[in-house]
C-alpha cells in the first residue's frame, strides 16, 4: 500500500528529514546521494512496479491512496489487503484483526460489517462524530498483525497505525515536496524517499492532528533516535516510546469548564444567609492552567 499526504494535509515529524548536510558520520567511499522525489514520481513509480494488479485514488486536498487489488498475490491471511470507503472516508488495511468478530458486535454492527477495513473506518468515525473518547484505547482493543491508513475526504484528516507486534512492515518518510509517505515497501521507500525515511513505530499511530503517540503506553512521548544504514549515511530518525518522560493527563472525569478547559476549577467557601458553612461554590481558576498534551510532528 501507498499513502501520500501534502504537507498542508499532514506534518510529519521533520526528524524523519534525512540530516546529510549536517552528518557527522561521512558515508562509505563511493556513496552517491539521492534525492526524494515528488509525489507525482512516487505514485506512478508504485503503479509501474505492480502494473497488472495495483490502482489508486487521488483527491483535490491533497492525498493520494494506492493499492494493490485483490487479485494480487500474498503469501498468507497475514498479508490480506482491503481497500474501502464509506462516507468519505477511506482506508487501506494490510493485515488482520483476530478479534473482527467481538468488535463488530461491540460496536453494534452485525450485519454490516465485512472486513477489517470496514471495521477501522466505523471505528475511526466513532472517534470522530462521538467523542470525546481516547483513539489510543479504540486501537489498542484491535488485536493482530495490521497496518492500516484511513484518509476523511470531508475534513483531511490523516489518521495511520501499526500493531504492536510488527508482523506487517510499514514505513514513512518525507517526499521531495515536504509531503508524507506512508508504504509497506521499503524499496519504494528508498526511490522514493532517499534517506529521508524510517520505519513506523510498532505500537504506535499517527494523527494529522494530534501528531505521534504509542497506542500501547499513550501517556509516555516518543522521541527520535538517530539511524545510519548499512552504507554508513545518515537516515530519517525511527522512533520509540520515551520510558522516562511522562504526558501530563487532562482530567477526563470530574468538574471542567467547557469555555475555559485549559484551566483548573477552584473551590469557594460559602456562607448561607443564617451565617453557616455550606458546600463550597466552584469557579474558574484563572492563575492555573492544566499541562496540555504536546503535539509530536504537528505543526
Amino acid at each position: 500500500m501507498l499513502a501520500v499526504f501534502h504537507e498542508t494535509v499532514a506534518h510529519p515529524p521533520q526528524e524523519l528529514r534525512c540530516p546529510e548536510s549536517t552528518s557527522g558520520f561521512p558515508p562509505k567511499p563511493g556513496y552517491r546521494w539521492r534525492h526524494p522525489k515528488n509525489p507525482d514520481e512516487i505514485l506512478r513509480d508504485f503503479l509501474s512496479s505492480h502494473p497488472a494488479h495495483s490502482f489508486c485514488a487521488t483527491f483535490s486536498g491533497g492525498a493520494a491512496l494506492a493499492c494493490l487489488g485483490p487479485q494480487a498475490p500474498h503469501p498468507s491471511l497475514l498479508c490480506q489487503r482491503f481497500f474501502c470507503s464509506f462516507d468519505e472516508v477511506y482506508c487501506i488495511f494490510v493485515g488482520s484483526i483476530s478479534n473482527l468478530s467481538s468488535l463488530v458486535r461491540e460496536y453494534g454492527l452485525c450485519g454490516r460489517i465485512s472486513n477489517e477495513a470496514l471495521l477501522v473506518i466505523e471505528a475511526y468515525r466513532t472517534l470522530r462524530d462521538r467523542g470525546p473518547y481516547p483513539a489510543d484505547k479504540v486501537v489498542e482493543d484491535l488485536a493482530g498483525s495490521f497496518a492500516f491508513v484511513v484518509y476523511d475526504n470531508m475534513t483531511g484528516a490523516v489518521f495511520a497505525a501499526l500493531s504492536g507486534d510488527g508482523g506487517v512492515p510499514l514505513y514513512w518518510g518525507i517526499a521531495a515536496d515536504g509531503s508524507v509517505v506512508i508504504c509497506d515497501d521499503v524499496e519504494i521507500m528508498k526511490g522514493s524517499c532517499a534517506k529521508s525515511y524510517a520505519p513506523f513505530p510498532t505500537g504506535c499511530m499517527f494523527h494529522s492532528e494530534g501528531g505521534l503517540r504509542s497506542f500501547e503506553h499513550p501517556m509516555n512521548r516518543m522521541k527520535a533516535m538517530p539511524r545510519v544504514d548499512s552504507e554508513g549515511a545518515m537516515c530519517g530518525a525511527s522512533f520509540m516510546v520515551d520510558a522516562a518522560s511522562k504526558i501530563a493527563a487532562i482530567p477526563r472525569r470530574g468538574l471542567r469548564s467547557f469555555e475555559h478547559p485549559m484551566n483548573r476549577m477552584k473551590a469557594m467557601p460559602r456562607v448561607d444567609s443564617e451565617g453557616a458553612m455550606c458546600g463550597a461554590s466552584f469557579m474558574v481558576d484563572a492563575a492555573s492552567k492544566i499541562a496540555a498534551i504536546p503535539r509530536v510532528g504537528s505543526a
